[in-house]
């Protein structure tokens, strides 16, 4: 369903501007990025992945600093709109069209850092995810990944509308607690993501045979849907662990 979504998405825009894309990763539309967290240090000469790349400005700003980057997505106007970029920045990727669970392409214990933003909430198997990556990645090497806030996808402003200004009230629009999908909107598109507590995502990564270092709820940088009251994005690190 989203796959199509995201092909409608990347299909508005055929022009290739490099100014758009940054210098460094980005979690979440409007930041955090990781200038701001500082989550993986140097990647030159590290082996990359880079989970759900989408149009691939993450990719590419990490190729730009050195990585050997493997960047895989399902959507294939995405991934065109990707290369193209790629090719204007004069940097070299490797992508892949393909689910952010089928890695088997990649060898295992030969990944020195996954990257996921925003990908992770369009999944329903969590737990298949996030084995795979455990399979390829370097020992000790780590994880990092983000998603839209559990408490951001509970809540609304009072009188919301369309197109307005939330100036209202802040109210629960869903329970916390419910693990159904939701609909968010991106770009006048809607994308389904799914939502997860905090404590479902750290289970599973529990189970897949990672140690959690850093859990961060970075405070909005201005005004916005649900507003700077809540988080809008959670960002993940966690090391492999286990066998």
């Amino acid at each position: 369903m989203n796959t199509e979504v995201w092909d409608r998405i990347a299909g508005r825009d055929r022009t290739v501007d490099v100014d758009v894309i940054p210098d460094t990763v980005v979690y979440a539309p409007g930041g955090p990025t990781e200038a701001d967290l500082r989550l993986f240090g140097d990647v030159a000469d590290k082996r990359v992945l880079d989970l759900g790349t989408g149009a691939g400005a993450n990719a590419i700003a990490l190729a730009r600093q050195g990585a050997h980057v493997i960047a895989l997505d399902r959507s294939v106007a995405q991934l065109a709109r990707a290369r193209k970029l790629a090719a204007a920045t004069e940097v070299r990727v490797e992508w892949h069209e393909c689910d952010v669970a089928d890695l088997a392409f990649l060898r295992a214990d030969s990944i020195d850092l996954a990257l996921a933003t925003g990908v992770i909430g369009e999944v329903e198997d969590i737990d298949r995810v996030l084995r795979q990556v455990h399979r390829v990645l370097r020992p000790g090497a780590a994880f990092v990944f983000s998603h839209d806030h559990p408490m951001a996808l509970a809540v609304g402003r009072e009188g919301e509308a369309p197109g307005a200004l939330p100036l209202g009230a802040l109210e629960v629009r869903r329970s916390y607690f419910d693990n159904q999908p939701v609909d968010v909107t991106h770009d006048g598109e809607r994308i389904q993501i799914w939502a997860r507590t905090m404590a479902e995502v750290f289970a599973s990564l529990h189970r897949a045979g990672y140690r959690v270092e850093l859990l961060l709820e970075p405070e909005p940088a201005g005004s916005g849907d649900p507003g700077p009251d809540l988080p809008r994005v959670v960002v993940w690190r966690a090391r492999k662990e286990g066998v």
